[in-house]
């Protein structure tokens, strides 16, 4: 007898969980990345970025370098967390926001951020914070269906 739902693995998890666990870890893995390249100041990738975006990038304080740290690695625990069908995953999704809303504090309420990077960057900014909003509510949402355990 065949008792699991349509669209579920066989492991009972909904294949939707699978997608976006694999996406979002491919996400975050790209924002690890980056944020490893620019603390290691590696020059095939900052090479990109002009003098005043490297010179802004370098002069974080190391509170704000922290706060990203939380936000990247937060982000990259909840992806796994999601995969492992881990609750845990809501938390590690609520760390990366909270290190988001330090850093684009700084990034756009005390410093010239948006100057710096311009509209690209910012624009990019909001694709994060909506891909982070939604990380957030689609690990809730699992976590009260049940999916994470």
């Amino acid at each position: 007898m065949n008792d699991h739902k349509a669209g579920e693995a066989r492991s009972g998890t909904p294949v939707h969980l699978w997608i976006v666990g694999i996406l979002s870890l491919l996400w975050n893995a790209v924002g690890a990345f980056d944020y490893l390249a620019t603390q290691l100041k590696l020059e095939s990738y900052m090479s990109q970025f002009n003098e005043a975006q490297l010179e802004y990038f370098y002069s974080f304080p190391k509170l704000i370098t922290a706060c990203w740290a939380f936000a990247i690695w937060g982000a990259v625990v909840g992806s796994i967390g999601l995969l492992l069908r881990k609750k845990w995953a809501v938390w590690a999704f609520v760390v990366s926001c909270a290190g988001m809303v330090l850093t684009t504090i700084y990034n756009y309420g005390i410093t010239n951020g948006a100057e710096i990077m311009g509209s690209t960057g910012v624009i990019f900014s909001i694709v994060i914070w909506i891909i982070a909003l939604f990380l957030l509510w689609y690990s809730w949402s699992q976590e009260k269906k049940g999916v994470l355990v």
